[in-house]
């Protein structure tokens, strides 16, 4: 199949006659050309020595935490993120009484169902490598609230999230007072992340949608790139039954005049971004044609890559990141900070191959497929729908040789917990079940109820409290010296993972 260059790309300013064109690439496209090769081992590697955690535990200062924790407390105290209002009205009024501070940088702006993280992770890698100073805004959190603002690849300090929580409350206060409802948490937490880039400042803001977008709170910004990663069906009941419904709503980041970096998508959500994008005279590069995976291997701590920009092809680069969804992540990432610097488009050239390497081998993404522990082997993933859990799979499948995967899953009640644990059957030899410490967990007997029609009564094991299932699980992989190789794999929720990592000793 030939590739089209970069300066044969759709302009989506050519209306009508060229979206039709479009979407028949689109659904004709070979949805597995990004991934070549994938399975050969190499002992390449160019990522060095391994990168410190990034997740910070709580302030050592006990007066600090003190403070941190009476922050956490009054923002606890909102809607929280689950609860929602569908609505810009009150985050653009108070952005309104903030100054604006969203608009003193440039930013982009991110979307999709599973991946948002990661690929906001490699932006901000590839952008700080450019000596960018950057803000990355992404939810949820693994273990710390301060996770979620990011300086220069860095999480927020304690002592500057609480000094910017006391910039904003006083507006915050005076915002409340005028809506029929509060400021929720998330809209509380993204006004502090753009006032802070703002007083930074940043020299560009990567940011994550919480939910959606159209009506998402981060979408009070005019991002010149928008990227939207894999669609698939999760919060179905706020953001629509099918991949084009829920497609429809998340298209609401795509600003006029901006380009569009666009994962694989189903075609019908496809369809919709692409129409989208016209009726806005956004550019559209697409995975798979304008920018993708050339080649593929799996490599020590990671897999070795070849990629395919808008710009030219980058080889050998080193990703310190498990699965073949990361490697699509980083092709995404990879078009996305191209087009911010106006490759493809504006100018036919590439970046500089050496910074791009040393960017992608600096990266990490905790809670995606990280291993936390080993003898035996425990491993973490935040997926938490079916569409995420067979991407862990996969990546597991692939990376690790494991004579015998146990799974710890606790999962939120709102979530397709039929699905996920369908696409964990074929790989977990057992699986214990579990829940977290918050409302939202579903309750480990509801959980073990569907785990048993899936698996069978034989294979499903019960402990309510994460720290004995994590205890039991370790157990059973270490139960017979024919299970030498045995692993964990603790998965079905960000928050079920973050818990586990603490009680790993990695908080």
């Amino acid at each position: 199949m030939s590739e089209p260059r970069p300066s044969d790309r759709h302009d989506a300013s050519e209306p009508d006659d060229t979206f039709e064109e479009i979407v028949g690439e689109e659904t004709q496209r070979d949805p597995d050309l990004a991934v070549i090769e994938a399975g050969s081992r190499t002992l390449r590697t160019y990522g060095g020595a391994p990168q410190a955690d990034v997740v910070p535990a709580r302030p050592a200062d006990p007066e600090t935490d003190k403070a941190l924790r009476a922050v956490e407390q009054e923002l606890a105290g909102r809607w929280g993120e689950t609860k929602l209002e569908p609505s810009v009205t009150r985050i653009a009024a108070l952005m309104d009484v903030l100054g604006e501070p969203q608009r003193a940088y440039p930013s982009i702006h991110i979307t999709g169902t599973n991946g948002k993280t990661s690929t906001a992770r490699m932006i901000e890698a590839l952008l700080n490598a450019f000596e960018l100073r950057t803000g990355r805004y992404t939810s949820p959190h693994v273990q710390s609230i301060t996770e979620r603002i990011s300086l220069d690849g860095a999480p927020i300090a304690p002592e500057r999230f609480i000094e910017t929580y006391g910039d904003v409350k006083p507006y915050v206060e005076m915002v409340d007072a005028q809506q029929p409802y509060r400021l929720s948490f998330f809209e509380v937490l993204t006004g502090m992340a753009y006032a802070a880039f703002a007083d930074a400042p940043v020299d560009v803001a990567v940011v994550e949608v919480g939910m959606g977008g159209t009506w998402d709170a981060t979408n009070v910004i005019d991002s010149t790139v928008a990227v939207v990663t894999p669609i698939s069906l999760d919060h179905t009941d706020r953001l629509g039954a099918t991949p084009a419904e829920i497609a429809g709503e998340k298209s609401g980041i795509i600003k006029e005049g901006a380009t569009v970096i666009l994962a694989q998508q189903p075609v019908d959500a496809a369809q919709v971004m692409l129409k989208k994008a016209v009726e806005v005279d956004a550019t559209v590069a697409r995975e798979g044609m304008e920018f993708g995976v050339t080649s593929r291997e799996v490599a020590v701590g990671g897999q070795l890559l070849t990629l395919r920009g808008l710009g030219g092809e980058y080889e050998e680069i080193f990703l310190p990141l498990y699965g073949a969804h990361q490697a699509h992540n980083a092709a995404v990432a990879l078009a996305a900070v191209e087009a911010f610097f106006g490759i493809g488009a504006e100018q036919a050239r590439s970046l500089d191959i050496d910074a791009i390497r040393k960017a992608f081998a600096s990266v990490v993404s905790p809670g995606r497929l990280e291993v936390v522990r080993s003898s035996p082997t425990v491993v973490l993933d935040a997926a938490h729908n079916p569409a995420g859990a067979r991407a862990a799979a996969d990546g597991i499948s692939e990376a690790f040789s494991f004579s015998r995967l146990i799974g710890v899953v606790g999962t939120s009640g709102d979530k397709d917990v039929r699905g996920l644990l369908e696409a964990f059957e074929p790989i977990f030899a057992e699986i214990v079940v579990t829940q977290n410490s918050t409302d939202r967990a579903l309750d480990a007997d509801e959980l073990a109820a569907v785990a048993v029609e899936v698996f069978g009564d034989d294979r499903v094991q019960v402990e309510p409290r994460l720290d004995d299932a994590l205890e039991a699980a370790i157990t059973l992989a270490e139960e017979e010296d024919e299970y030498a190789g045995a692993g964990v794999l603790v998965t079905g929720s960000v928050i079920t993972v973050g818990e586990a990592r603490l009680l790993l000793g990695r908080g």
